[in-house]
């Protein structure tokens, strides 16, 4: 988490990380911040979408260990939604992208629902009423892990209307994570994907 750290502090992590060959990212990083990272790091790279450090070459460094689908209500929800998609990435999912099939037009979810069903979970990003995580759910077996974003008009308490109806959600199963928080809901598809991984193993 990167947001409060100094320069000097990100740089120092991120050193003593390569120095053990481990990729690495910093969250929430500030602009100004990962272009001072950047003077002392010529190998990190810095995502502005996301806010995003990274080891340079830190994604897909680790094999390949199952599937994940990202999908947004619409393009404000994108930063939050790249959090997550490049944190799993990092991890070793391989991560696909479903960016603006919000519930405002169904028809663009609808059309997609087979990618949405490839996937061994699906990381749902929405603001304003958040509905998409329980559109999702109706739609699909797997996993679901909603993620309110602070998307929306006044009403919708910077995501909180966005979180107490993903909280709500007459979709059994739904998992909800902190408004905004891509980065821990990717940790959480990481679990799960790490779990039917060794399932795997062990069946084979």
């Amino acid at each position: 988490y990167g947001a409060g750290k100094t320069a000097r502090q990100i740089s120092a992590i991120m050193r003593e990380l390569a120095a053990k060959n481990a990729p690495a990212l910093a969250t929430r990083v500030p602009a100004d911040v990962a272009a001072e990272v950047e003077a002392d790091i010529p190998e990190v790279e810095y995502r502005a979408d996301s806010r995003i450090l990274l080891l340079a070459g830190g994604e897909r460094q680790i094999p390949i260990k199952g599937a994940a689908i990202v999908v947004t209500g619409g393009t404000s929800d994108m930063p939050v939604a790249e959090e997550a998609r490049i944190t799993m990435s990092l991890c070793g999912v391989e991560v696909d992208a479903l960016y603006d099939a919000g519930v405002a037009g169904i028809h663009r979810l609808l059309d997609d629902v087979e990618r949405l069903r490839k996937a061994d979970v699906i990381v749902a990003v929405a603001g304003m009423e958040g509905a998409l995580p329980s559109v999702v759910g109706g739609l699909v077996s797997q996993p679901v892990i909603a993620v309110p974003t602070s998307v929306g008009y006044g009403a919708s308490f910077n995501g909180l209307a966005a979180l107490l109806a993903m909280l709500n959600s007459c979709a059994s199963g739904v998992t909800v994570v902190n408004i905004d928080n891509g980065f821990g809901a990717a940790c959480a598809a990481v679990r799960v994907i790490n779990t039917l991984a060794a399932r795997k193993r062990t069946k084979s």
